[in-house]
């Protein structure tokens, strides 16, 4: 039988690979870690960890036994937090983060409609850039957040390492953000071809306002969604719809391990509110 602080570290270390930030994560030693995994090792008979001066990387025996522990280690987390919070009932505090001021909009309105489910607990909302997000979730400080789907730093490979997405909430057109000098802007639609060889921001370390900056600029263009165009117009910026692309869509983010009673209702609130369900 495995203890619960040799699951903790081997999973912790399966979603690092990388032995001081296991640490940290786990606020241990080093050479605690080590320690954990070479018994841990010994025990089970096989290396779970090919080990170099420069990486550290899953063996397949280390990659199987994640796959087989990973959902039922999973599944405890969010049986105990269940537990916890049939406990403590929905009191406290829900902090929410989000990405652009119409996202900010909306969950202050399913804000409003989970309160009117549940008073006895307040809603917290907070504004942060798209690389913010993860580490806000990971850390605490969020508990659930409203992003684009792919803009948060780490995409989705790191929605595989502990990080669970509700229902698209919101799906609108794609649009490229230009400069109003740009040969696209004299445009009424374009296709994803036409994008070949364009300079393309990434954004995910920018709030919005900072990214259009730079397109306004002349540094490069940047795909957005409609509604950026109506909480965004600026005199140095147009909007051309890329007709041919993928809707961008927005959904809630939270922890696996944190899947409260009441996140989940602020969830359902939120999707009630878009459905036209109160």
């Amino acid at each position: 039988m495995l203890e619960r602080h040799e699951l903790d570290t081997f999973l912790t270390l399966c979603e690092e690979l990388h032995f001081g930030r296991t640490a940290e994560r786990l606020r241990v030693s080093t050479s605690r870690v080590s320690q954990t995994v070479r018994a841990l090792e010994r025990r089970i008979g096989v290396p779970l960890f090919d080990r170099t001066s420069r990486r550290v990387a899953l063996s397949p025996a280390g990659r199987a036994l994640r796959d087989d522990l990973r959902p039922h280690w999973e599944a405890i987390g969010e049986a105990v937090a269940r537990a916890v919070e049939a406990g403590k009932g929905f009191t406290g505090e829900l902090r929410v983060c989000f990405t652009e001021p119409q996202h900010g909009l909306l969950l202050a309105g399913a804000a409003e409609l989970f309160g009117e489910r549940h008073p006895e607990c307040a809603v917290l909302l907070r504004e942060a850039r798209p690389d913010e997000v993860l580490t806000l979730l990971r850390d605490g400080t969020a508990e659930i957040a409203m992003a684009q789907k792919g803009r948060e730093a780490g995409g989705e490979a790191e929605r595989e390492r502990g990080t669970a997405s509700g229902a698209v909430l919101v799906s609108e057109a794609r649009f490229l953000a230009v400069p109003v000098g740009h040969p696209f802007a004299r445009r009424d639609a374009l296709r994803c071809a036409d994008l070949e060889g364009a300079a393309l921001l990434t954004a995910s370390a920018l709030t919005t306002p900072e990214a259009l900056t730079q397109v306004g600029a002349g540094t490069g263009v940047l795909p957005v969604g409609a509604s950026t165009r109506r909480y965004h117009t600026r005199p140095d910026v147009a909007y051309v719809h890329i007709a041919d692309a993928p809707p961008v869509e927005t959904h809630l983010l939270w922890r696996t391990d944190s899947a409260t009673a009441r996140l989940r209702a602020f969830a359902e609130a939120a999707q009630d509110l878009v459905g036209g369900h109160r």
